[in-house]
């Protein structure tokens, strides 16, 4: 069985995180903690390590994992362009629980499954989490979890579930919240002709918590209807992103 380190122990966390780089970088997959849930990592620009990470939850291309970053910086280098309401939202947000999709960097050479050309970003609020990716760089995360089983708030959860597919499991404790992240897509504030923020998937962060940044560029409240495509997709607490720009029926992300 695949090692699990206890990072709440200082010796077991400079293991952990060693070989957690380590297994990153010969294109292993990781568990580690968010603020959120706990998440599968591989690197973002390993197209093996991804296609690996979708294979063990149990999902296609279709279903393209989103990507933690240590901070703004980064965000910059994988996206096209950020609007400005982007900005506010990070400023505000992060890092915590908010996804951000947007139009990915047509220069970057990876290959997260059937993007559309999006990407969904979030900064997470976790120092072990942050630490490890100011190491490792972008990382493909996935909620820890076998697709259509609820996301892993533990480290035993998730070791149940993804066992032997993943190389090592950092252990930070009962996740902080439980609640996965909001995702929101912003990619038409680049050059779209009706520029809107909608939620594709309501989390951490509330739609009231946005409004008060976003304004009237966040879509209206859905009416009580029954559920939409969209709404459906989000309802799933394995939700992520990102074909035409939406989640698919089965977001990820932590």
């Amino acid at each position: 069985m695949s090692p699990v380190y206890d990072c709440r122990d200082e010796s077991q966390l400079l293991s952990g995180m060693r070989h957690a780089r380590q297994a990153i970088g010969r294109g292993e997959l990781v568990v580690l903690p968010t603020d959120t849930v706990y998440g599968i990592a591989a690197d973002a620009f390993n197209a093996r390590a991804v296609a690996g990470l979708l294979e063990a939850k149990g999902r296609g291309r279709q279903q393209p994992p989103p990507v933690l970053v240590p901070g703004v910086a980064t965000l910059r280098a994988l996206v096209a362009e950020i609007p400005p309401a982007v900005d506010d939202l990070v400023r505000e947000f992060w890092p915590g629980g908010l996804t951000i999709v947007l139009p990915a960097q047509p220069s970057l050479s990876w290959d997260l499954g059937d993007t559309h050309g999006t990407v969904a970003v979030r900064m997470p609020a976790q120092k072990l989490t942050l630490e490890l990716l100011e190491e490792t760089g972008p990382l493909a995360v996935s909620s820890a979890n076998l697709t259509g089983r609820p996301a892993a708030v533990d480290i035993d959860s998730a070791r149940d579930m993804l066992r032997d597919s993943v190389a090592a499991y950092l252990d930070a404790g009962p996740s902080e919240t439980g609640v996965a992240s909001t995702i929101i897509d912003a990619t038409t504030l680049v050059g779209g002709a009706e520029p809107q923020v909608r939620v594709l998937r309501e989390g951490a962060i509330s739609r009231d918590r946005l409004r008060a940044v976003l304004g009237d560029l966040l879509e209206p409240d859905p009416v009580d209807e029954g559920p939409t495509p969209s709404a459906s997709a989000a309802a799933s607490s394995d939700a992520a992103p990102i074909a035409d720009a939406t989640p698919d029926a089965e977001a990820p992300g932590p």
